[in-house]
């Protein structure tokens, strides 16, 4: 085997001719994957797809985790590039990204050479991929343990830093404001809203309005702040990130709503509709909230059961829907209701209403319409993401005129595009979210292993916790240059799928991060007066909501993984 290779830039390189190698292995499991649940016409069956789960989770999120290996990559260049060290040194920004490359690289390794025939894989395959001496000798230059404990001694010693940010003048200043928000307003009253269950106080939600923090993706022309020009999800992350680093429940998730309400209106509604609706949520002084979850189907869309029955001057909705989040304090829900009974049609059927209704404090509320329909809440006990509060609706002969039909009449049946549209926003919008909760977990577990003595040295003396930080800085770094640079395809018109895959990430990610954060705490990660047992907590609801990880991995990311597969031969050639 060849000598370790000590220039970053040949480091770098490596890596890369690495995950090349790893890629097209996976390029061939998909193809192979393809091949087996292909229908006669050539397109690939849902229910052949099902028979191979692990197979495709798996997939998804090894595709996941190259690509965000390969952005981080690109990353570090970057860095280098804007002023990083000396030429034979490597800086901070290469060693994340050298580390996040071989570890991701060594997991996909152990998942494709465990059950190889699964993946219609054999040993000259392996062999000549993920087990190539480059892949294999990679690895084993990156990943001493010596070598991952002077890392985490690196961040120490440099105050926790994960690398330059790489953001524009526009971006940084929007990043420096709001993390002062964060820390001046919402830090203070978080762990009072989480271990009481409280509403989110009028004090934090004056300030979000003031800032324009409700109108982010709205188009100035409807009195937001984002440019008629395009779209900025970048200026979003951002703000995400930084109000998600003082409370998930009490600020970061402020925004989720008017995300996927504003894009499914920009997607789909009418102009009347967007007129109307669009500067009322931008100023923030009307809330919104988005009813798409059912109780027996969750996030099987084509099943949704919510009944919308044509009426005089509109529709009654019958029915339930569960996880609506802020569902008392929005004074709009955006409801996916069944405009066609016919089941078998599946998601053409279904159809998108705004609901207005008053606003309501506390954990139920009950609104009685003049017609006499009516809705009630209840909000479900969580063990955390408070202050929100989810409610389970129950819609009794509720009326929504005609024109609440997102896009009109011509909007029905196309519901679930809508829907869609608004939750690729969301999903970006939510790995920000997993990002600043582990930046607010990895600052307390940093701070707390250079103040707690264990044996007579502060625990951040060991090596074991020296390598923990490293981990955890690392996979932070990642993260957020993940989730940046997909903003930035977003911005420019793409990133559907990478959107998809880090969101499938990042939010597995932050509960690893949270854990390890409380578990470098000890016995006091465990105490409810600690931060970082809310971390964990919040982490945890991540990978459930906007998308579940599995729905994800399996409907989204591996179905379109296997139906832009290549061909077995164009692989092999």
């Amino acid at each position: 085997m060849s000598a370790p290779i000590q220039n970053p830039a040949e480091q770098l390189q490596q890596a890369a001719l690495a995950l090349t190698a790893v890629q097209k292995a996976l390029d061939f499991a998909l193809a192979d994957l393809k091949e087996r649940t292909q229908k006669a016409d050539g397109k690939v069956s849902a229910a052949l797809l099902d028979q191979h789960q692990l197979v495709s989770y798996d997939l998804a999120l090894s595709c996941a985790e190259v690509t965000g290996a390969r952005f981080m990559l690109d990353y570090a260049k970057r860095a280098r590039a804007a002023g990083g060290g000396p030429t034979g040194e490597a800086i901070l920004e290469e060693r994340f990204a050298l580390l996040f490359a071989a570890e991701a690289i060594q997991s996909l390794r152990n998942r494709l050479s465990s059950r190889p025939a699964d993946f219609g894989l054999n040993d000259n395959w392996l062999n000549a991929t993920v087990d190539h001496p480059t892949v294999r000798g990679f690895c084993l230059a990156q990943l001493p343990a010596a070598l991952v404990a002077d890392l985490g001694q690196r961040v120490r010693s440099q105050d926790g830093v994960t690398g330059a940010y790489l953001l524009d003048d526009h971006h940084e200043m929007m990043r420096d404001t709001f993390r002062r928000v964060a820390e001046e307003v919402v830090m203070p009253l978080a762990e009072e809203i989480h271990r009481h269950d409280l509403d989110i106080p009028d004090t934090i939600l004056d300030q979000v309005r003031e800032m324009g923090c409700f109108g982010i993706s709205i188009p100035e022309r409807f009195g937001g702040i984002q440019s008629d020009e395009g779209e900025d999800n970048l200026g979003m992350i951002v703000v995400t990130e930084e109000l998600t680093r003082g409370s998930l429940g009490a600020a970061g998730s402020l925004i989720t709503r008017p995300e996927i309400l504003s894009k499914a209106l920009l997607k789909g509604g009418t102009e009347e509709q967007k007129e109307k609706w669009l500067p009322q949520l931008a100023s923030g002084d009307l809330l919104c909230a988005v009813a798409v979850t059912e109780p027996n189907y969750g996030s099987d869309v084509a099943n949704m059961r919510l009944k919308a029955t044509k009426t005089e001057g509109g529709w009654l909705l019958n029915g339930a829907k569960t996880w609506c989040t802020f569902g008392g304090k929005a004074g709009v829900l955006l409801i996916l209701a069944r405009t066609n009974p016919d089941i078998s049609i599946g998601h053409r059927g279904l159809s998108m209403f705004l609901l207005e209704k008053p606003t309501y404090p506390g954990h139920s509320f009950e609104f009685t319409q003049e017609s006499g329909g009516k809705l009630t809440g209840k909000a479900i006990a969580t063990i955390g993401y408070r202050g929100m509060h989810s409610f389970d609706l129950f819609f009794d002969n509720v009326f929504v005129p005609e024109e609440n039909m997102l896009g009109g009449p011509k909007g029905e049946g196309k519901g679930f595009y809508f829907t869609m549209a608004g939750f690729a926003g969301g999903r970006i919008q939510t790995a920000a979210r997993a990002v600043g909760v582990m930046q607010a977990a990895y600052e307390r577990a940093l701070s707390y292993a250079q103040e707690r003595v264990v044996f007579g040295y502060p625990i951040g003396d060991y090596q074991l916790t020296q390598i923990k930080l490293a981990r955890i800085a690392t996979y932070l770094a990642v993260s957020r240059q993940f989730t940046y640079s997909v903003g930035r395809l977003m911005d420019q018109g793409e990133g559907d799928m990478e959107a998809s895959m880090v969101k499938f990430f990042t939010c597995k990610t932050a509960e690893w991060v949270t854990r390890e954060a409380l578990q470098i705490h000890g016995g006091m990660g465990y105490a409810e007066e600690m931060p970082v047992s809310r971390y964990f907590i919040d982490a945890r609801v991540l990978s459930i909501f906007e998308g579940a990880e599995e729905t994800l991995a399996l409907k989204v990311i591996a179905r379109s993984l296997v139906d832009n597969a290549k061909a077995k031969a164009e692989v092999e050639g």
